[in-house]
């Protein structure tokens, strides 16, 4: 035997082995770092690993065989008296051995890649007894998911994509895996009876719906922070993925030692986020977050979730300083008990952006809360708006689309998207997103209106807009957003006496439109009698308007929509230089150098109020402006809107839509 060590050795066989072991192991290296960022299939990996084990024996039988020489690769001779057919065999074995060795320690290693470091985690099942405790199901749930959203090294989607699947009795693991993007999902059920909590979880692997690792635990309220703790830990290292020292404390760390001030917090974070955003359902979640304030003064996460609150009422509809202070001051409190709470520093982001408009320190607590909470689709949502501010539409672009892709099913962000991609004019990309969005949530008032409007903006689709609006079931009109959509459809076609019979019904004083203004219901009136040629009627709705319109200033007079609003009002009643003015304030409030995305909505009401004073030189050189630049004017409408009708029979009116007729 020791003769054939020896001829190993003088045919060089070693040193091919150590070469091929080498080379092996670095390409498995490679291998492992390259092949998930081409997003190659998982077995690839395991494919490779399993043809470089069968070429070991291969190659140690041709250094065997062969060698390398000046003259070539030559046959190695045998010395006399080998056993040549032995030797063979013995070399086979040796390599097969090595072989099945390296793949025990290797293949762990390379199936480790069977499961993605993604997950989803799906709504759970309540099994309490009392149906009131449903929320309580979710409460844990989206706890767990704020838990795993903390992970770096982790993929987690977001909550309103998950709470689609809500409901369903029978998943199917590879088509939600599929739909959301991730390779594993969390699925479990609670059962609440008192201060006990049972709960019972299960990873899958979403490519095979096979089962990773079921879990169950039955503990007193109290401790229902050691079971999200401890289950996010658990899945984290089922996936493979890496805590750091900040993202364990993070995990530890117990938001509240009050069971009851949990139990409305949770309520309240899911009335903060429901998909529509209804006013009722922010005021709903405002008054559950101040109980749980108030049973524990030190629940930071609760301000932080307050301030939130506040700061999305005072962007969407009621733009008051009250509110506005109301945002900030619980966003630095939440701050002040916890200064590294990441949804602290999410909070106070909105306050300065939606509050003040200050957008460097806003992405300043974004860039904050993203880092913390890598997978929180809110944070590039939020960014993503603040870079269309800004002028930066790409941009803008790229991080709502990152938004979407750790939130897929959210139609908030999918409509924040399309928006971008219509401000640029992109309508066919635009069109495609809010067909995304519509495949989610097919009778949503958002989608539809946007569509509708879409489809005018576009392609000057007056009968598909119609068509989409009245898809909306009848008892859908939050705030007045569909009455006003359909008046406006109507009114672009010209059906001034049926835009005005849909106003007429509307049972309010104002309706929602777009921008934060509300529109006073007697505005819409007097426009309405005016475009019919009846001014009679027109004055006295004009009138009324005029006074609602100075109550909504009252209460928000640093608003511009409502300033710009107030001047058509007294554009329309002949009050020329006061609707100019308040134009004009509209503009310095929110110029386009501060707003890209909302600064040209004010100049294109400076221009219908031009355009109604008669001051037309003014108005052409602003339309030229909006028909140019990004969220401005669109051809189709500029064609269509009535309120451009004192311009029609002047030549600059084609020559405009000649001009950008083909950019369109």
């Amino acid at each position: 035997m020791t003769g054939f060590f020896e001829e190993l050795q003088r045919r060089k066989v070693y040193r091919v082995a150590a070469a091929y072991i080498i080379a092996a192991g670095f390409i498995i290296q490679i291998g492992s770092a390259v092949f998930p960022a081409w997003e190659l299939p998982n077995w690839t990996l395991r494919l490779v690993v399993v043809l470089l084990l069968a070429g070991f024996p291969v190659a140690l039988i041709l250094a065997w065989a062969y060698d390398v020489t000046p003259q070539g690769i030559q046959a190695t001779p045998a010395p006399p008296g080998t056993h040549r057919r032995r030797n063979v065999i013995a070399l086979t074995a040796i390599g097969l051995a090595i072989s099945a060795v390296a793949g025990f320690f290797l293949f762990p290693r390379a199936s480790g890649r069977g499961i993605d470091k993604s997950i989803a985690v799906l709504p759970f099942q309540s099994l309490s007894d009392e149906k009131e405790n449903a929320y309580f199901a979710d409460g844990i749930q989206d706890d767990i998911l704020t838990n795993l959203s903390k992970i770096g090294d982790l993929k987690v989607i977001s909550r309103m994509s998950v709470m689609s699947y809500r409901g369903d009795a029978l998943r199917n693991a590879r088509e939600i895996g599929k739909a959301l993007g991730v390779g594993t999902l969390l699925e479990g059920s609670v059962r609440r009876a008192g201060n006990r909590v049972r709960v019972s979880v299960q990873l899958i692997n979403a490519n095979n719906d096979e089962h990773i690792w079921a879990e169950d635990y039955d503990r007193d309220l109290t401790d229902v922070f050691a079971i999200q703790t401890d289950l996010a830990q658990k899945i984290a290292s089922a996936l493979q993925a890496k805590l750091s020292p900040n993202e364990k404390e993070q995990l530890d760390r117990q938001p509240t030692k009050d069971p009851n001030a949990y139990l409305l917090f949770i309520q309240a974070h899911d009335y903060a986020n429901r998909p529509e955003h209804f006013r009722d359902d922010s005021l709903k979640a405002e008054e559950l977050f101040e109980q749980a304030i108030k049973l524990d003064p030190k629940f930071a996460a609760a301000f932080a979730g307050l301030s939130m609150v506040e700061s999305w009422m005072y962007h969407s509809f009621e733009p008051t300083p009250a509110r506005r202070e109301k945002a900030r001051l619980n966003a630095d409190e939440s701050l002040r008990l916890q200064p590294n709470l990441p949804e602290g520093h999410l909070a106070l982001g909105f306050s300065y952006y939606y509050g003040d408009r200050d957008y460097e320190r806003a992405l300043t607590e974004f860039e904050i809360a993203k880092r913390d909470l890598p997978n929180e689709a809110q944070a590039y949502m939020a960014i993503g708006a603040i870079k269309r501010r800004q002028g930066k539409w790409a941009e803008s672009i790229a991080n709502l689309e990152k938004a979407a892709a750790l939130d897929p099913k959210n139609v908030s962000i999918l409509v924040n998207l399309a928006s971008s991609y219509m401000a640029v004019r992109n309508f066919e990309a635009a069109e495609k997103t809010l067909d995304r969005a519509t495949a989610i949530a097919p009778e949503s008032f958002v989608t539809v209106g946007f569509k509708a409007y879409l489809a005018i903006a576009s392609k000057g689709d007056l009968i598909g807009a119609e068509k989409q609006i009245s898809s909306l079931p009848a008892d859908v009109d939050p705030n007045g957003v569909v009455t006003w959509a359909k008046s406006w459809a109507l009114t672009l076609q010209r059906k001034f006496p049926e835009a005005l019979t849909v106003v007429q019904k509307f049972p309010g004083e104002t309706l929602a439109a777009e921008g934060t203004g509300p529109v006073p219901k007697a505005f819409l009136e007097g426009t309405l009698h005016l475009l019919q040629g009846n001014r009679e009627k027109a004055q006295p709705a004009l009138e009324h308007a005029l006074l609602v319109s100075e109550q909504l200033l009252r209460e928000a007079p640093e608003d511009p929509p409502r300033h710009a609003q107030h001047g058509l009002i007294l554009a329309a009643l002949d009050r020329k230089q006061e609707a100019i003015a308040e134009g004009k304030r509209a503009v310095e409030l929110l110029p386009e150098s501060q707003d890209a995305f909302d600064g040209p909505k004010s100049t294109a009401s400076l221009a219908q109020i031009y355009a109604c004073t008669g001051e037309l030189d003014e108005a052409f050189r602003l339309l030229d402006h909006l028909l140019a630049v990004p969220n401005g004017l669109a051809v189709p409408l500029l064609k269509l809107d009535p309120v451009w009708d004192p311009l029609r029979k002047d030549p600059r009116f084609q020559a405009l839509i000649d001009k950008y007729a083909a950019k369109s």
